[in-house]
Formats: structure tokens, sequence, C-alpha cells
């Protein structure tokens, strides 16, 4: 793409030149008659400059394409003028994707560039979560006059993918729910585990070791320990990506999304090494899905989507979106008695609605609300103080709710929970 317009950088020129040259003839002044005709010759060699003509090789290299969320990765550009033409005022603008601040240097050149030389320039950017394709990169040509202006888009195909690698630092409190396969959620069932549940009469076939013989001596008797049984909890865990999700206590910084998305990807991989069953899902205009399952391709797989699925893009989608909706498709997709791990800012009314409506259809939500808000301004106060109101209805609603300060850990938020549920058992 090429577009060439006129910078009318010598609008006005003509018009100056000749009244000079007039009051220089008129006042007899040939100092302000030479001005004049200076004035005249610039504003015509301005007129009769030609376009330049612009053909560049890019050259983009990333000192890591593969980096670690937070990693700093050093892009070096090397443009070469492969024309026959000079180029004296070059303006280069490199194609940084949108999710990838700079932190070091600066992604523009200004430069002139000789035919078959190069220039280079190098700036550093913070890695951030998923696929980024640089954009071409735009170069903008003057003349030796400065009144014609080119500009152009180079292509120089880039791309940096930034995969995290999940850990298992926090550990997620369930809610007490019954499926049919083992694990670790307590359930109301006497059967194998770790608790004491309740003794009944001894049944021909019964292991020895759960046999009651202290009561055996006591009474004569024979009885039978049954413990409280433990299963694994059917669990969806489902991040908030509309774009009222995308909010930040300042331009600068990371959004509400980009924490709940990280947040996710630990409790999936907690989840899953704890022996859960998981599925991963988006609530937002690009849909994802994936039903719960177990395994290590299983998380392999949670961990490419939330790394790499337009659905969990630093930056909010462009597309349609119709909450009730979705959250319709949403309900007929979720497995019967899965929990749900809603991943939300509360930052609008539909996200405890969302909450609530699942809990009531005994989905057993659990909230986790990575907190956005700020108290730099009246307006913020006000917004932190709706959120705060929202996290408590939805306790009084029953819904439990991991209220994170995000500038705490997850696992101290999980941990307060955590305490907070066993003291209230």
């Amino acid at each position: 793409m090429k577009s060439i317009r006129q910078t009318k950088r010598w609008r006005g020129v003509s018009v100056v030149a000749l009244l000079a040259g007039s009051l220089g003839v008129l006042f007899s002044r040939p100092l302000v008659l030479l001005s004049g005709v200076v004035g005249v010759a610039f504003a015509a060699y301005a007129r009769t400059a030609g376009t330049p003509e612009v053909a560049l090789d890019v050259t983009r290299t990333l000192s890591d394409d593969e980096p670690l969320p937070g990693e700093e990765v050093q892009v070096r550009l090397v443009v070469e003028n492969v024309g026959d033409s000079m180029l004296a005022d070059l303006r280069l603008v490199d194609g940084v994707p949108e999710a990838l601040p700079v932190t070091d240097g600066s992604a523009r050149l200004g430069t002139a560039l000789r035919p078959g030389k190069t220039a280079s320039f190098t700036y550093t950017v913070e890695a951030e979560r998923g696929d980024h394709e640089f954009d071409p990169v735009t170069a903008i040509v003057r003349d030796f006059s400065g009144a014609i202006e080119v500009e152009t888009e180079v292509e120089c195909e880039t791309l940096l993918r930034c995969v995290p690698k999940l850990g298992t630092t926090v550990d997620m409190p369930l809610r007490a729910q019954t499926t049919q396969y083992t694990g670790r959620v307590t359930t109301d069932v006497g059967g194998s585990g770790i608790e004491f549940h309740a003794t009944r009469e001894y049944r021909p076939g019964d292991p020895l070791s759960r046999v009651d013989w202290n009561r055996l001596a006591r009474t004569g008797e024979l009885t039978t320990v049954q413990f409280r049984e433990e299963r694994a909890a059917s669990v969806v865990v489902l991040v908030d990506t509309r774009e009222k999700a995308y909010l930040a206590r300042g331009d600068d910084e990371r959004n509400a999304v980009q924490f709940g998305v990280d947040a996710a990807g630990k409790m999936v991989t907690r989840l899953l090494d704890a022996g859960d069953r998981v599925g991963l899902a988006s609530f937002g205009p690009e849909t994802c899905w994936l039903a719960p399952g177990a395994g290590h391709d299983h998380q392999a797989r949670a961990r490419d989507l939330l790394a790499t699925h337009p659905a969990f893009a630093p930056t909010p989608s462009e597309e349609m979106f119709y909450p009730t909706t979705r959250l319709k498709q949403l309900r007929k997709r979720l497995p019967a008695s899965s929990q749900v791990v809603f991943v939300t800012p509360l930052c609008d009314d539909f996200g405890p609605e969302v909450a609530r409506r699942l809990d009531a259809e005994d989905h057993l939500v659990t909230v986790v609300s990575p907190d956005p808000t700020s108290t730099r301004t009246a307006g913020q106060r006000f917004a932190r103080t709706q959120r705060d109101h929202r996290v408590s209805k939805l306790r009084q609603s029953g819904v439990r709710v991991v209220d994170w300060d995000t500038d705490e850990s997850l696992g101290v938020a999980l941990a307060r929970m955590a305490r907070v549920t066993r003291g209230s058992a």
C-alpha cells in the first residue's frame, strides 16, 4: 500500500516572496528584493520536485522468539535502500503488536539513506502471553524540498510466541460435590477415605482393615468402619473476556483479563494435578470450549488454548457479542453437576448475574475476581464501592467469592478463602 500526498510545507511562500519583491522594487531596497527572488526560487523548486522512488528491504530479528511472560525481548530492525534514489528524509515506524509494551528504546527511526546503504535501530519489548504477529513497517519518505511525501508499508513477517509454563503454586478450594471418579473432594457418601463417616454391621467380604477391632474387644459386636468418601470434581474454569472485563488500574498496567487468564492457567494445572476433571471456557465475543478431561495431553491442550486462543487475547475482540445468547450456549454445554470457577472482575451487573444463574442450576459456582479498581480519583473510588457491593451481594446469595487484590499473589487470596471456608464449616 502506497500513498502520495502534498505536505503543503511551502504554502504561502510564493505570496510572501512576490510581496517582498514588490516592496523591494517600490522602496528601492535591494536586500528585500533579493529575499523575494530567493523565495520565488524555493517555491518554484517545490512545485517542480518529483515523487521520491521508495525501494526498501527490511529485516527484523528477535533475541528470543519464544520467551516466557514478563521476559524482555530485544527487537532489531535493519533497513536497506535497494533502489537507485537517494532518500533524503526517511522515517520508519515498526509495527509493534499492541499487546507488547516497549520498555526500552524506540520503535521509530529518522534518517537519510543513500542507495545500497543500510540503517538499523533496536528496542526492547516485554513479552505477554499469546501469539503476537508484527505488523508491516511503515516508511514515510519526503523529497529534498519536503513538499511531497510518500507513505508505504514494507512487509516483514515476524511472530513472537509466548507460552507460559503453568505451575502448581496455588491450591483451589472446591465446594463439596459427587461424581463417579475417585479424587479429593469430600462427599456425604460413606466408603473408602480418610475421614470417619459411620459404622455399620459387618458384612462378609468387608476388608479386615476396616473392622472396628476396639469395639469388638469391648462389646463383642463385629462392625465395619466407613469413612467419608472422596471423589473427583468435574470443574469448568470460565474466564470473563467481555470488553467490559478489560479494565486496568492505569494505562500502563495489566488489565483484569490478563490477570484472569494467568489465574485460570494456575488453577487448571492445580486441579488436574489433584486428580479432578477440568474443562476450560471463555465468556466473551470469541468462543473457546474445552470439555472436562484429565491427563497430560489434556493439560497441554488447556495450556495452548490459554496461550494462543483469540478468546484470551490481551486486548478486546471487535466481534459482536450477545451475552444472553452466549450464556444459553454455555449452559447447554456444561456437564450436569459440574462445578464452575468463574474468573471475572465483577465490574458490571451482568457478571454476578452469570454466577447466580449457573449456581442456581446446581453448578456450584466459585467466583475468582481480580480487582482492577483504584482509589486515585472520585470516579475510581465510586467504581470500587460498586464492585464491593456486588461481591457482598454474591456472598449473601451463597456464591463463594475469592476477592483477589492483584497487588498480592493469587495463592495468598485462595489460602485466605480456604481458611475462611474451614472456619465456617
